[in-house]
């Protein structure tokens, strides 16, 4: 998981494995490259045998706190390549001071990849080995990289991965949440209008969500996703693997309350929201809990009632409402949307 702080790129989003690289794409070395659709040269996946040489792009798993979390191959492989392309050297350093490996490592991050990328593909082709990893967790997951690896596919080069910790399946597996099918959605935009319209986008997919979030905005997000997403089960992770391991379970409103006013936490932070209730939402039994809640409160407040008592989506009770409304005021209603 990229350490992205709270400025964060609003263009990962549902669409965060390579999303912080820009859309062009450097040339492998060459000039032509691999076909579309035909197999690259086979990885090497046995294990290592000492001193021996080895070649092209291993995509590689590093911690995402615990440094014990590392595999053993990983190990291996970072004591082997001929160089580790890491996000932040400093970061990777600590990790592989810790198991003594003196393997020398070079930056590659969105802001340099377009200079970078064309040199790795160089030595790539060349026959050196590359070991790819991120500053925490799986490379490409809501991290720079995925050209990178297209790229050197397209090229021939043996590309193979070496799997091992990532934030959003270990939040998963402790949440509580529905497991059988699940949609990683990155990282919302920063600002309120944009995080909504991309949580009206996810609002009917039949899964539990898992996103990355920054703490300074963690409750204002959950204040956004019980507007849009209604009554669902929740969870909050934070400090996953590490000494202050936390996660916090209830409903997307209870976590919203819970966090509106709590001192900002610490460490990262994912989301995880349970799928929609699966209770079809009589349309009479509806109308009539909508007019009741308009009887007693203003339009905004009887949507957010009706809403959370009968786990309806706000958008859908909101239109239905304001129907409603028109006609109990002679069309006087306004949009409160």
């Amino acid at each position: 998981m990229s350490r992205q702080r709270s400025g964060g790129r609003s263009g990962a989003r549902t669409l965060a494995v390579g999303a912080p690289e820009s859309s062009s794409t450097a040339p492998p070395p060459g000039g032509k490259g691999n076909r579309r659709g035909a197999p690259s040269k086979r990885p090497r996946n046995n294990d290592l045998e000492e001193g021996e040489a080895l070649s092209g792009l291993f995509v590689t798993a590093t911690p995402i706190g615990n440094l014990g979390d590392i595999t053993l191959r990983a190990l291996e492989t970072l004591k082997a390549v001929d160089v580790i392309a890491c996000e932040d050297t400093r970061v990777t350093r600590r990790l592989l001071q810790r198991y003594d490996i003196s393997t020398s490592t070079l930056t590659y991050h969105e802001h340099n990849a377009e200079r970078v990328r064309p040199q790795l593909l160089e030595r790539l082709a060349r026959g050196d080995s590359i070991a790819l990893v991120t500053d925490a967790g799986t490379p490409l997951i809501s991290d720079p990289g995925f050209k990178l690896v297209r790229a050197a596919i397209d090229a021939g080069i043996p590309v193979t991965t070496l799997p091992g910790p990532t934030a959003m399946i270990t939040a998963l597996t402790v949440s509580g949440l529905p497991t059988d099918r699940f949609m990683f959605a990155g990282f919302l935009p920063n600002r309120s209008t944009g995080r909504r319209r991309v949580l009206e986008t996810l609002q009917a997919i039949d899964a539990t969500l898992i996103f990355y979030e920054s703490p300074r905005r963690l409750g204002a997000v959950l204040e956004d996703m019980a507007d849009i997403l209604g009554p669902r089960d929740c969870a909050v992770g934070r400090e996953l693997t590490k000494q202050f391991e936390e996660v916090t379970r209830g409903s997307v409103h209870e976590l919203a309350a819970q966090f509106a006013g709590a001192q900002t936490p610490r460490g990262e932070i994912v989301i995880m929201v349970g799928p929609p209730h699966a209770e079809p939402v009589d349309e009479a039994a509806l109308d009539r809990a909508i007019q009741s809640a308009l009887a007693q409160n203003s339009l905004r407040d009887a949507v957010d009632q009706v809403s959370a008592q009968t786990g309806a989506p706000r958008r859908a009770v909101y239109r239905r409402a304001l129907s409603l409304d028109k006609k109990r005021t002679g069309g006087s209603a306004q949009d409160i949307e």
